[in-house]
């Protein structure tokens, strides 16, 4: 019985064989090559599995011999007209390449007789040395409404930058000077009338003036130095020179690098009298620190450990002091980029100078105490990320303890024979503070032609000795917007928004000692622009401030100017 299924088996591929050898012969005329490869996808399935014998055993009685197959190609000439084209690369409209110069001069003129003027210069000396110089002009000398004296300003400066880059570090060289003029504007009314005002010389003035250099290595302990001395005063007779220096290397520790900042930093001055007396103001401060800090990556967390050590020495109290402040900081990728969990906690001896309160409020009288600020801690923590592509955010809390926090307060009316004593001026007053805060922010990138962000921050305030944190707002936001329109056409906005602030009123020269506290109410500024580019060099805007008119008071008694417009021109250029 087995011996027969065999036997129809090896039939049954014989004659599959031979029905297969007998077509190739009949379609041996119409093959085009001289090679078949016959392919077919196989699909194997549990089934096809099998143990291959080592020695296979055959029960054939006898081996065929394969038929020799032939296989001619018959081919003949054909003539045909066809010449095939060539082939040519697709071509991608590429956009005009911008051409960018090395410098440029801009002017404008606006209401309130304001000129606005600046310019920057950008030379290449050689392949590895550059030298440039920035000057700049914005001055205004229309009076505010209402006001019973002049209420201009004016602000000028040059800034000049030599940089050298060598084989193994680049260093450069800087310096520049600055003059400021303003006006105590701010008397108090109705207490002052125009006669009083009249006889005032309310102007007052600055200089300033720093000299300075930094250096970057290559592969060097060292990474990077600088060191900036400036002086600054007023043309009350008073003086301040301040001389900061800081380097920042990298050691290794038992195969582990830490990050090292060493820094110096001197201030002394001087005011000819003080505000209550004849009797002059000087001072010194001195702090020297060292801050090493050594970072900690695992996948996607990040810590750096650090701390800060700061020693301070009061040049004319001669009395000196040790301060150790926390310097960490971690975050850590939950995430990927949509979120991102960071935190920490610093501190530092912040040193304050007569040109930083002069440069956030120049109404400060020519007779402040200089201290600076021990910010014992600052400890923070947040989420930042991305939502979209096109969208971060960051969310933020902090709170901090400040000793000696600095305040602006308006000072006492006590109308002596100078100009600032008639409650137009302000002075500093240092307080215990601590502070907590939280924050905002939102930035989009709408398409590549429009960029918007938005950022807010509320403030609360907890003061020692002080009634209120003097003139420090409780709400600040802001808004701002870029627009290319065109390529011809920009035009951008910004929006500022500050709530309100508190200070004092106090006028102890009557016959009936008067004081109290004033609320700044809460002031909202906003402020757009629109330019065109005619060409590729000269382009020309115009921009609008304080679009909503509003003459709030900064700082007391100081109203700002209403709307105003200013027009003018960019031109740039290579030399």
């Amino acid at each position: 019985m087995f011996r027969t299924k065999k036997q129809i088996i090896l039939t049954v591929i014989s004659l599959v064989v031979t029905l297969i050898t007998f077509a190739q012969e009949r379609e041996g005329d119409t093959i085009q090559t001289g090679v078949i490869d016959v392919v077919k996808p196989y699909t194997p399935t549990i089934s096809d599995a099998f143990k291959v014998k080592e020695t296979p055993s055959l029960d054939d009685n006898e081996t065929s011999v394969k038929k020799e197959v032939k296989y001619n190609i018959f081919s003949f000439p054909v003539a045909s007209t066809f010449t095939p084209a060539k082939g040519k690369a697709a071509v991608v409209d590429k956009a005009k390449k911008v051409k960018l110069y090395n410098n440029y001069a801009t002017l404008g003129f606006g209401t309130y007789t304001t000129i606005l003027g600046e310019a920057y210069l950008n030379q290449q000396l050689g392949r590895d040395e550059v030298v440039s110089a920035y000057l700049g002009h914005h001055s205004s000398i229309g009076d505010v409404e209402d006001a019973l004296t002049d209420s201009g300003f004016s602000d000028s400066k040059i800034n000049l930058n030599y940089t050298k880059t060598d084989r193994d570090y680049t260093w450069s060289a800087l310096g520049g000077f600055q003059y400021q003029t303003f006006n105590w504007y701010g008397l108090q009314q109705p207490l002052f009338d125009q006669e009083i005002a009249d006889a005032l010389d309310v102007g007052h003035s600055f200089i300033n003036g720093y000299v300075g250099g930094d250096i970057m290595f290559e592969d060097a302990t060292i990474t990077s130095a600088n060191i900036l001395f400036r002086h600054f005063g007023d043309d009350y007779g008073s003086g301040e020179n301040r001389l900061k220096a800081v380097a920042t290397g990298t050691i290794n520790i038992q195969d582990n690098d830490v990050d090292i900042e060493v820094f110096a930093d001197y201030l002394g001055g001087s005011f000819e009298k003080g505000y209550f007396s004849d009797q002059a103001l000087d001072y010194g401060n001195f702090l020297f620190g060292v801050s090493p800090k050594f970072q900690i990556k695992e996948d996607d967390l990040t810590v750096d450990l650090g701390v800060k050590a700061v020693y301070f020495n009061d040049t004319e109290a001669g009395k000196s002091k040790f301060f150790i402040y926390p310097n960490i900081a971690a975050s850590y990728r939950l995430v990927d980029e949509v979120l991102i969990v960071f935190g920490g906690v610093s501190g530092g001896l912040n040193q304050n100078s007569y040109y930083d309160y002069a440069q956030e409020n120049p109404f400060v009288s020519p007779n402040l105490f200089i201290t600076p600020t021990d910010q014992q801690y600052k400890a923070f923590a947040g989420l930042k990320g991305k939502l979209t592509n096109t969208m971060s955010y960051s969310v933020s809390g902090n709170y901090s303890s400040e000793k000696n926090k600095a305040l602006f307060i308006n000072n006492d009316i006590t109308q002596t024979t100078e100009s600032y004593t008639f409650g137009n001026s302000f002075g500093i007053i240092y307080d215990d503070i601590t502070t907590l805060s939280v924050s905002a922010e939102l930035n989009v990138d709408v398409n590549r032609n429009i960029t918007l962000g938005v950022k807010g921050e509320y403030f609360n305030y907890d003061t020692n000795n002080e009634t209120e944190a003097w003139n420090l707002p409780n709400l600040k936001a802001s808004v701002f917007l870029d627009y290319q329109i065109t390529e011809q056409w920009f035009a951008g906005a910004n929006l500022y928004f500050v709530g309100e602030r508190k200070d004092q009123f106090n006028v102890p020269s009557l016959i009936t000692p008067t004081s109290g506290e004033v609320t700044l109410d809460s002031y909202f500024d906003a402020n757009a622009h629109v330019g065109y580019h005619i060409n590729d060099r000269f382009s020309v805007f115009a921009k609008a401030n304080n679009i909503a008119g509003e003459e709030y008071n900064k700082w007391q008694n100081t109203p700002v100017q209403g709307i105003q417009f200013l027009v003018g021109a960019t031109y740039k250029f290579d030399f």
